[in-house]
């Protein structure tokens, strides 16, 4: 499995470009940078791209809703470049709080925007003169408003390749489900190797049944914490610091009515759970919600633990199809468990 590891959209991108060189020598294979209602990704990644030489950069995530279509393949396209064809496309929906409340734009038809950004971008990748007749999408233009002057147009610069991968995050049963007919890799979130079949694999498989043999097989980029303990009692004391971020996602990140997070936790098989945290979150009591997610649920979606502990979850990443590790380390010398931790993985 390749190791990545992720930039944050809280850090200073001056102190990125060490950190991300650091991680270079490490070993780390790929870099994600994220973007949220923050310093923008795409600045970063271009950073990046002058500042380090052999790891692929990634974009994690770009909501397909805060930019046109063409200009995520632009973006795209130049990052590659930039990167001698180091960089991969990540692509997300978000959620609307996000879109909604930052970005200002409807939230709305997610599945069929981010398709047609798909199509987009690999139509401009190829240069060919760009026309598009979608529901979400139109080019040229000739809608409500338009001049009428609009023409098909092709990228004027020569991509460095066509292909660049494509990665969706998603964990939504039909999003899923379009993610496995149409883009390079997966990025699901809090992955439960051991229940990962019974909360998607219907919508991996309906996906794969229709997906083009020539984008060769679905990658999956998965992770968590990480750390290498010497006792089974101070691996559980370490995955608590894991907790506060499981009870922001699953309880809070999101509407009571609409939280993607919390409906993955019952896919699991955690409906009580779910609903405890949830309802603890929302009422304000983050640290009661933390305590709520069950230890169990954090031991498989991390890999914390002694080195017989972590060499066991590797074996079942593996087995469940992750071909990309992520891992967010934490102790004194955090390179020093991602190093470790891929001389494990391989």
């Amino acid at each position: 499995m390749k190791i990545s590891m992720t930039i944050t959209y809280s850090d200073d991108p001056l102190k990125a470009v060490a950190h991300a060189q650091a991680m270079e020598k490490a070993g780390v294979d790929q870099a994600w940078v994220a973007e949220a209602y923050s310093f923008d990704a795409v600045s970063t990644l271009g950073f990046l791209a002058a500042s380090t030489n052999t790891m692929e950069l990634v974009s994690g995530i770009l909501p397909v809703y805060s930019r046109t279509p063409t200009l995520i393949a632009m973006t795209a396209a130049t990052l590659d470049s930039l990167s001698g064809g180091r960089f991969a496309l990540g692509l997300g929906a978000s959620g609307p709080q996000v879109i909604e409340g930052w970005h200002g734009v409807p939230y709305n038809r997610p599945l069929g925007r981010t398709r047609e950004v798909i199509e987009i971008c690999r139509k401009v990748w190829t240069r060919e003169r760009l026309e598009h007749d979608g529901r979400n999408y139109q080019m040229p233009y000739t809608g409500e408003g338009a001049t009428g002057l609009g023409k098909p147009l092709k990228l004027i610069n020569t991509p460095l390749r066509q292909d660049i991968p494509i990665y969706i995050a998603s964990i939504g049963e039909k999003n899923v489900e379009l993610t496995a007919e149409i883009a390079t890799g997966w990025i699901p979130v809090f992955f439960y190797p051991e229940k990962a079949h019974d909360a998607w694999g219907a919508s991996l498989d309906a996906g794969k049944a229709k997906r083009d043999a020539a984008l060769g097989e679905l990658e999956i980029i998965a992770g968590g914490m990480a750390a290498i303990t010497k006792t089974e009692e101070e691996a559980v004391q370490m995955r608590n610091f894991a907790r506060p971020n499981a009870a922001l996602y699953i309880g809070g990140m999101g509407a009571k009515s609409k939280n993607f997070y919390n409906t993955l936790f019952q896919r699991y098989g955690y409906e009580k759970e779910a609903e405890i945290v949830q309802d603890l979150y929302l009422s304000g009591k983050k640290e009661e919600a933390a305590a709520a997610i069950p230890d169990e649920f954090l031991a498989a979606t991390n890999l914390v633990g002694t080195e017989g502990f972590i060499k066991d979850r590797l074996a079942a990443f593996a087995e469940a199809g992750v071909t990309s590790l992520t891992l967010h380390p934490a102790g004194e010398d955090p390179l020093a468990i991602v190093s470790q931790i891929k001389e494990w993985a391989n």
